[in-house]
This record gives C-alpha cells, sequence and structure tokens, in this order.
C-alpha cells in the first residue's frame, strides 16, 4: 500500500484513521500494521473509540505490567464488546513487545478516548468519585452514596428518551457535579506531591464530570429527535476533550494515532433524518480540526464487500465501486485525487462515502473486501485441478472438525496441501486459539525447503523453537503448531493486505500436490504397465 504519510501536505499531530462500520476485522488488522509502522517514525501513542479509563488497564498490560494478564486487559481493558476482536489481542501485544527493552520516553501507550456511554444508557459516577476520593485520601464515601442512591435510577435506559425518568438535572446530580468539580480542583491542588498516580486519578474525576454531563443533556425537555441529536453532540464533545487531554500528555513523546467510526472522526458536521427532520451535530473530528487546524488530519475509511457484515458489491457507479475496478488491495488515496461519483445505499450496518466527506478528509483507506473463510477457499479453488471436501458428519468427519475445509489435487485424498479450520483440537492443536468467535486459521504444506527459508531451521527441529511463536497471532505465517513437523504453516485470519502473499504461499503448496499427483500417476501407469 502507498504510504499514508506521503499523502498529507503537513504531518499531524494527530492523525484519525476511521471505519465506515464496526465489526470488519479488516480494518482493524491495517490499522494495526499502520499504528507499527508509524511507531517507526515517531508515533508513541494510541487512541481508540473506546472508555478511557477501562484503557487505563490496557495501558497497564502495554507497559509490562506483571499484575495485568493480557486476558484482564482485553476482559477491562475495553468498552463496547471491543476487547473480544482479536486484532485488539494483536495490538496489545505488538505494543508491548516494542516497549519491551525500550527507556520509558520511548513507550508506546494506549488510550480509550470515549466516555463510558451508550447513546441509550449511561452509568452512575459512583466509582469514578470514589476512586478519585480514595487517591486524595478524602472519605466522602456517605455523602457519595447517599446522593448516588439506587443505582437503578442512573442506568434507566428509558431516562435517555424520557426527560421526566433522568436524574441528570435532579439536585442530587448538580450536588455531586459540584463534588466532582471540587476533586478536580483538590487533585491540582495536591500534584506538586502527589504525581505518582495523579493522571490516572484526573482520568477518573473526567469521567465522572463527563457522565454527569450526559446524564444532564439527558433531562433536557427537547423532542425525541432533537434529544438524539444533542446527546450524540455531547457524546462527541466529550471524545473531542478526551482526545485534546490525551494530546496534551503525550505533546512531548510524539504524534497520536486516533481510530473510531468514521462518523466520530470526520471533518463536517454529522447528520441524521428522523421522522422526516434532518438533525445535525459538530462530531469530534469537526471540534478537533476547528481547534487543532493543520494539526489535526483524517483518513477515512471505505469498504467494497464485506462478508463478515452481509455487505454485497458495490454498483460500480458509486465511489466504492469505482475504487474497487482501480485495484483490489487495500490502499490509501489522496482524497482530491478520488472524482465525483454516487453514494452508495445507506442501510446503517455501513456508512458510505459521499461528496462531503470526500472534499473534508485528507485521505481514504479502501478496503475491496474482507477476508472469510469463503472467499480464501474460492481463490485456493481457483487453482488447476483443484477438490475440496467439507468435513460433515455425511462423510464421517469428527463433529469437531464438521465445516473445515481440506483441499486436494487429483482424487488421491491422503494429504490436503492446504485447509480452513475453524476449531481447536483439545490436547491437541489449540494454540491458535480457534475457539474465539469468527476466527479461523488457513494451514498450507510449504515443504521442508520453504519451511526453512521462510523460519529459519528445518522442520524436524520445530519444538526446539516452539516458544519463538505467538500462534494465535493474526496476519502472520507461522509453523503450524500441530504438523510443523511435515513442513506445513499456518496463518490465523490472514487480512486483505496479506492476500498477495497468500497466493504466492498457496502456489507453493499446489506445485507441490500436483507433483505428488503427477508422480502417482506415472507409478500407478508403471505397474499397469
Amino acid at each position: 500500500m502507498t504510504s499514508f504519510l506521503d499523502l498529507l501536505a503537513v504531518p499531524p499531530t494527530l492523525l484519525a484513521l476511521g471505519e465506515p462500520t464496526h465489526g470488519e476485522s479488516a480494518f482493524l488488522q491495517i490499522r494495526n500494521e499502520a499504528f507499527m509502522s508509524l511507531a517507526e517514525h515517531g508515533y508513541r501513542s494510541i487512541a481508540l473509540e473506546s472508555d478511557r479509563v477501562a484503557g487505563l488497564i490496557a495501558d497497564e498490560f502495554v507497559r509490562g505490567s506483571t499484575t495485568v494478564t493480557l486476558e484482564r486487559a482485553l476482559a477491562e481493558g475495553f468498552s463496547h464488546g471491543f476487547g473480544t476482536a482479536p486484532a485488539n489481542r494483536d495490538l496489545l501485544l505488538r505494543m508491548r513487545e516494542w516497549n519491551a527493552g525500550r527507556p520509558a520516553s520511548g513507550h508506546l501507550t494506549f488510550h480509550g478516548f470515549d466516555a463510558p456511554l451508550e447513546m441509550d444508557h449511561a452509568p452512575s459516577p459512583w466509582r469514578y468519585l470514589t476512586r478519585v476520593c480514595d487517591f486524595l485520601g478524602l472519605d466522602r464515601s456517605a455523602e457519595i452514596d447517599d446522593l448516588i442512591g439506587d443505582e437503578a435510577r442512573w442506568s434507566d435506559t428509558a431516562a435517555i428518551w424520557e426527560p421526566g425518568r433522568s436524574i441528570g438535572r435532579s439536585a442530587d446530580a448538580q450536588r455531586l457535579r459540584v463534588i466532582a468539580d471540587d476533586l478536580l480542583t483538590e487533585l491540582y491542588l495536591q500534584a506538586p506531591r502527589r504525581i505518582e498516580g495523579w493522571r490516572e486519578a484526573f482520568v477518573h474525576a473526567t469521567t465522572a464530570v463527563a457522565v454527569l454531563r450526559y446524564h444532564a443533556a439527558a433531562a433536557a425537555p427537547l423532542a425525541r429527535e432533537e434529544r438524539f441529536a444533542r446527546l450524540a453532540g455531547v457524546r462527541d464533545a466529550l471524545m473531542a476533550e478526551n482526545l485534546l487531554a490525551i494530546r496534551s500528555a503525550e505533546a512531548h513523546r510524539g504524534p497520536t494515532l486516533a481510530f473510531a467510526h468514521n462518523t466520530h472522526l470526520q471533518l463536517q458536521p454529522s447528520t441524521i433524518t428522523m421522522a422526516g427532520k434532518d438533525m445535525s451535530w459538530a462530531g469530534a473530528g469537526t471540534i478537533l480540526a476547528s481547534l487543532l487546524n493543520e494539526r489535526y488530519a483524517v483518513i477515512v475509511g471505505s469498504v467494497g464487500v464485506s462478508p463478515a457484515l452481509g455487505i454485497g458489491a458495490p454498483p460500480t457507479s458509486t465511489y466504492e465501486g469505482r475504487l474497487q475496478q482501480e485495484a483490489m488491495l487495500p490502499r490509501y488515496v489522496r482524497a482530491s485525487e478520488i472524482p465525483p461519483a454516487e453514494q452508495r445505499t445507506h442501510d446503517y450496518r455501513y456508512f458510505p462515502l459521499d461528496q462531503v466527506t470526500i472534499e473534508h478528509a485528507d485521505a481514504v483507506l479502501h478496503i475491496p473486501t474482507g477476508v472469510d473463510i469463503a472467499v480464501l477457499a474460492d481463490r485456493i479453488l481457483a487453482l488447476p485441478g483443484v477438490e475440496q471436501l467439507v468435513a460433515s458428519e455425511d462423510n464421517g468427519s469428527p463433529e469437531g472438525a464438521w465445516g473445515d475445509r481440506f483441499f486436494y489435487v487429483g482424487p488421491d485424498r491422503r494429504q490436503p496441501f492446504a485447509t480452513l479450520v475453524e476449531h481447536d483440537v483439545p490436547g491437541f492443536d489449540e494454540s491458535s486459539q480457534l475457539d474465539r468467535p469468527g476466527v479461523y486459521r488457513l494451514n498450507l504444506d510449504l515443504g521442508r525447503i520453504e519451511f526453512e527459508r521462510r523460519f529459519g531451521f528445518p522442520p524436524k527441529a520445530f519444538e526446539e523453537h516452539r516458544h519463538e511463536f505467538d500462534f494465535a497471532r493474526l496476519d502472520t505465517l507461522v509453523p503450524h503448531p500441530g504438523y510443523a513437523l511435515y513442513g506445513f504453516g499456518s496463518i490465523v485470519m490472514p487480512g486483505p493486505q496479506m492476500l498477495p502473499e497468500v497466493d504466492r504461499l498457496l502456489e507453493i503448496a499446489h506445485a507441490r500436490a500436483v507433483d505428488r499427483h503427477e508422480r502417482a500417476a506415472r507409478r500407478t501407469a508403471d505397474q499397469q504397465g
């Protein structure tokens, strides 16, 4: 892919990379590659559309903490369920590996920049306020507990849509906002003698204020459509505030990459039509661009096909359709070089490119297709003479393998040259963690020569090197955890940027299968002759 840094007129201090939808792993996988490349160019932090307080736990892991495990970092270090995304596991591990052996000044840091809320609910500020009190050594628990009262009145989803049910403008909520403000003042007063842990306490304090602001906005006596736009705008304002705070903390170390949905990062205001009314609000990107000017740049994401989300090929007359025709691999394109086209249909699974978005973006990252098992199976079946066997009950395959795909050349099915599997084999093959939702693995017969060329040791020496590999990492060719001794390699969830390499490896494996088939055919002919 073209280096996106070459497409930017001025090197930004906050570079935003957007995705047009959540749930397509290809964007996260390419984001990981982009960030690690940016680290080589001086970037030292990444900020994701995830709860800022939760991000403190993920950052502890990234910084090499011995008390925060990877499992905890994924379970508690992300909000909105993003910790289950396999690519986010890889991001944390790659950042931790970068940091190992480097001085703190060169460490990569992880941030969330969202508030701990959804459009239809928000928590109480209790945990954030008590955390700050604990740090400051203040005992205000009885007062705070009394003002919080029943937690259910804070988390009531109906309150977001019915102002009269919201606690946001009650006397208790107003008093809590005063307490939160007082705690922020006290944090600054104690900073000279309490710097250890201060920034974490500050994040908790500002999050308490953010939650109370959101509840107050939910209590505003507005019509339903206006309330939606107001709440969306408040959330984006909180995101912008968090990103500015992150940049303030990171300014002396290097630029930051922000990753989120396009609608949060784009420069133009966000809009939505509800009950026939067009509602608009300033997104986080709109706010940041007005305050940071050329120090903020945005690359918006687009996708052609997403098997994971059921998004089919775009019409050729659309922006995505034309980008599809020009290249079948992910690429960055300068926004000014994209000619006018039609807008793709918007069905809320995907927010398509339009003229306004492109006019206000610095560049576009277009991914022609996400990659799932079916996409890879089609590429393998396109090779000459290939036959596929899908494991099932009907063909006598063990239940644990049902759905796995095996590819052969010729009728002799003793040894597949490639397989696509979605299941762990308990006690034998669990290193790739294929039990994670949506995770699969491509296995390839590399042969002894290619295996040694790739890994630097022959198949027979694999066990001596097993500890060197993370078999669960995406986009990485590794020895097969169970069949490396036979010259097999494997890749977990190869992303679209890896397709050329996948094709090269398939050619090697396929050639070996063709050679075996032809040798077997000659032996049979000799025996019959």
